[in-house]
């Protein structure tokens, strides 16, 4: 199985993985059951879905050019550590607590370090930064700049127009944050109506650092942003987010054509994404189920010699854990209704089909998705049994 699981992983993940297990020998152990074996690691991990690869992005990022704690580099070094295929350095424009102590004239400084940093690293870093103003509009990010100066203006309408101006992707950043809205309930106000009709706020954030909003979700379905989910850190990620404990940075799941900033950023204009948040995925359907699809599959599906129970092997291709509700016509012989499956482990499903049959169908509510405030999405497993 541990095998199997390195050899399912992308090449540059992959490595990343045996380096990880290579410092540390805590990071692998078995189970009790041979076939399940956990692999504990940072990396965050998921397959590519039909037509497009998967890219792993936090887009919502400070550093100690605004209220950051940490030089560019550390950013870029935490992304790599993470296994994330692109971030984005987005410092405020407004806010630079650091200033005295880190006088730069250009506003671009944050991210030219960044990019030295991340030379001969499979990662891509998108030049930003974090338009930071008072309720109504808030607080937004514009990301693929060419140039951070171009914002550095007193009104922010005026800079939703300059962001435009530079083809920039313009998403609301923690529309629910409760220094700008004190009952935490994202509520899209008229100016963010005028913002989205001019084309000049194209996503929202429905997860920011340890908070999710199902407003912000439904923002998102009916005004048809794009779907974000960001760290929005300041500290370390190690720190912020148990790493070390098995903890995990929120990210963008971008669906690409390619790995280039042009397609990550076509991507994000097309509304291709899913919100991962500790062990949820969030979006829309079109893009959040072939991606389940990918990631829990039958890897095999016999009948247990001299009986009429079926064997099926699960697997879960990805880094976060999933929670099932069988809603299947048969019932399972070693489980309840709910199948627990772990970060890239395997799992026997033992089904009771009653008679022998040569194909079945398994059908389960995924409790770790969401594609609506409070909505669910069903993953069907068309078997056919091995003779």
């Amino acid at each position: 199985m541990q095998a199997e699981f390195l050899v399912n992983l992308k090449p540059m993940k992959r490595i990343l993985l045996l380096i990880a297990c290579a410092i540390s020998t805590t990071d692998i152990y078995a189970q009790d059951t041979p076939n399940q074996i956990h692999v504990h690691t940072r990396i965050i991990d998921f397959p590519d879905i039909p037509g497009y690869l998967t890219l792993a992005c936090d887009l919502h990022i400070h550093t100690a050019f605004s209220d950051g704690y940490v030089w560019p580099n550390i950013r870029v070094q935490e992304g790599v550590k993470d296994g994330l295929d692109a971030i984005a350095i987005t410092d405020h424009i407004e806010y630079r607590p650091h200033i005295d102590d880190i006088p730069f004239p250009d506003a671009n400084r944050s991210y030219q370090i960044a990019v030295e940093e991340a030379i001969d690293q499979d990662i891509l870093i998108i030049n930003g930064t974090e338009m930071t103003r008072s309720m109504p509009p808030g607080h937004a990010n514009a990301v693929f700049l060419n140039d951070v100066n171009a914002l550095i203006l007193k009104d922010s309408m005026a800079q939703f127009e300059a962001a435009k101006a530079q083809s920039a992707f313009v998403f609301w950043n923690h529309p629910s944050w409760i220094g700008q809205r004190s009952d935490g309930i994202a509520t899209l106000l008229p100016i963010h109506e005028e913002l989205i009709a001019k084309g000049q706020l194209q996503g929202i954030e429905v997860v920011t650092e340890h908070v999710y909003s199902n407003e912000a979700l439904q923002i998102a379905l009916d005004n048809d942003l794009t779907i974000m989910s960001t760290s929005d850190i300041h500290g370390l990620i190690d720190w912020d987010y148990n790493i070390a404990d098995g903890g995990h940075r929120p990210a963008t799941l971008v669906f690409a054509h390619e790995k280039s900033v042009a397609s990550l950023h076509d991507a994000l204009i097309n509304k291709r994404t899913v919100a991962l948040f500790e062990d949820m995925l969030i979006g829309r359907a079109e893009y959040l189920n072939p991606l389940l699809e990918a990631i829990l599959t039958v890897e095999k599906a016999v009948f247990i010699e001299d009986t009429e129970i079926a064997k099926i092997t699960l697997v879960n291709n990805s880094s976060v854990n999933f929670i099932l509700i069988n809603n299947s016509e048969f019932t399972l012989h070693e489980h309840t209704e709910v199948v627990t499956i772990g970060h890239h482990e395997t799992v026997d499903l033992k089904v009771k089909t009653i008679e022998r049959v040569e194909q079945l169908e398994l059908i389960f509510t995924v409790m770790n998705a969401l594609t609506a405030p409070k909505t669910h999405p069903t993953l069907r497993f068309s078997i056919i049994i091995d003779k």
